[in-house]
């Protein structure tokens, strides 16, 4: 192959990526741009709340809608199907409302590093994780434990 070629595949290799890599990126939206459905739901979720914004994003071929919340001071991102549907629910949390073991857990996978933000993960009405942002030096991460505190296979 010559190098011409070789250049051009390189080039609509990249192409192809950084556009497949936009494509999955999170746009924001107003509340009138959202399917009426997700408007409902919304509605019902957010009475008390005061809501932060709205975007869409499509994951793994599926479009969802987050709506961005804040309810007695602390964050809370619902994400739901174009039917209103709730797919997911991120909430933050004190140290001290989470089980003793998550604490224990999430002490030790931050290390040296100081926990910050801590959310609940919620999938399909089910606690699958808790995640947590860790700080080390200039550096920032995210940990996940269970909900028990176990060592997840995979992150949620």
């Amino acid at each position: 192959m010559t190098l011409n070629i070789r250049l051009s595949i390189a080039s609509f290799v990249i192409i192809v990526a950084t556009c497949s890599v936009v494509v999955s990126q999170e746009r924001k939206l107003k509340r009138e741009q959202l399917p009426p459905a997700v408007q409902k739901t919304v509605e019902k979720e957010s009475e008390g709340a005061t809501i932060k914004g709205f975007a869409t994003e499509v994951e793994k071929g599926r479009r969802l809608y987050e709506a961005e919340l804040t309810v007695n001071g602390h964050s809370k991102d619902i994400l739901m199907d174009r039917n209103g549907n709730i797919v997911e629910v991120e909430e933050e949390v004190a140290m001290d409302s989470v089980p003793a073991t998550v604490q224990d857990a999430l002490r030790k996978a931050a290390g040296k590093g100081t926990i910050g933000k801590i959310e609940s993960l919620t999938k399909n009405g089910k606690l699958v994780a808790y995640e947590a942002v860790v700080k080390t030096g200039a550096r920032r991460s995210e940990i996940q434990v269970g909900p028990n505190g176990e060592k997840l296979a995979h992150p949620q």
